[in-house]
């Protein structure tokens, strides 16, 4: 009996995913994650250097998946590294990360946070996420996990309109000012050029190793539904041997609120972003989906 009851406790020898207990792991399968993560004071890290990106994350929430995704001493890869939450999250769970980025601001404040917070930093390249396999720090060794966070189209370089417009919200905050970046690109050309860097990506990705991808829906028009976390799970299982494990969702509860269509008519605040999950089943491997 007391062996059955620390069983949850212990890590399975069979377990080559994670150093997670069984009782850890079942807590990391819940569907959603809520947090209110702190902006100020060392538990920010950083925040409000971080925050010169329009939608950095927290080292804490892309550390919970790092854990999960890879054992210690894992090795990291994200293609749209921003301010460099993935590869903070490395830094603190022990693992190895390859951060890249067309941004040299970004990657100026990600060493700026480093040494803040007294972190070795992790290797940054400043290059277009679509060579990946020029770069050769990325082709090194194979990564056991993608972790990124890549634009959601152009929807950070359209002004907004309405109530935030009101209360000088309403600029548009574009990641770069550069035509590579997938950020300025509209939703059919970004979908397009988001799926050939995951294709670039995942040959150096080691086999049964996971991509884990961020994305929030833009609102709904006349023309498309916009539920861009569909249109991206459509694009990529269309890639040889991905395959598709489903999503989290991310609430973030210290998202503000805004009081979108009133007095007229029901526009959605959203407080939540999906992760998209992914399993790379080998170089060899061929889609059950056809293009």
């Amino acid at each position: 009996m007391d062996n059955e009851q620390q069983q949850p406790d212990a890590v399975d020898p069979r377990n080559k995913l994670n150093d997670l207990s069984g009782r850890e792991w079942t807590y990391a399968l819940r569907s959603v994650i809520t947090t209110r993560y702190p902006t100020r004071g060392p538990a920010a890290y950083a925040h409000d250097l971080r925050r010169a990106h329009p939608s950095p994350k927290p080292p804490q929430l892309m550390a919970e998946l790092v854990r999960f995704f890879t054992r210690r001493g894992g090795h990291v890869l994200d293609p749209f590294a921003g301010v460099g939450g993935t590869l903070i999250a490395c830094s603190l769970e022990g693992r190895s990360a390859v951060g890249v980025d067309l941004s040299p601001s970004y990657a100026e404040i990600y060493a700026a946070v480093c040494a803040r917070l007294e972190l070795a930093p992790q290797p940054y390249l400043v290059a277009d996420a679509r060579h990946l396999a020029a770069l050769p720090v990325v082709t090194e060794r194979p990564f056991d996990l993608i972790l990124t966070d890549p634009p959601y189209a152009a929807m950070m370089a359209r002004a907004k309109s309405g109530e935030r417009k009101k209360r000088g919200q309403g600029g548009a905050t574009p990641f770069t000012a550069s035509a590579d970046d997938l950020g300025n690109l509209d939703y059919w050309s970004f979908l397009e050029a988001l799926r050939g860097v995951i294709a670039g990506a995942l040959p150096l990705l080691r086999p049964h190793g996971y991509l884990v991808l961020f994305t929030k829906d833009l609102q709904p028009t006349a023309e498309h539904h916009n539920m861009l976390h569909a249109d991206i799970v459509t694009a990529m299982r269309t890639l040889p041997g991905l395959e598709y494990r489903g999503y989290r969702i991310w609430h973030d509860q210290g998202a503000n609120l805004y009081p979108f269509g009133y007095p007229f008519a029901f526009v959605a605040n959203q407080q939540h972003q999906f992760i998209l999950i992914f399993r790379y089943l080998g170089h060899d491997s061929i889609s059950a989906v056809p293009a």
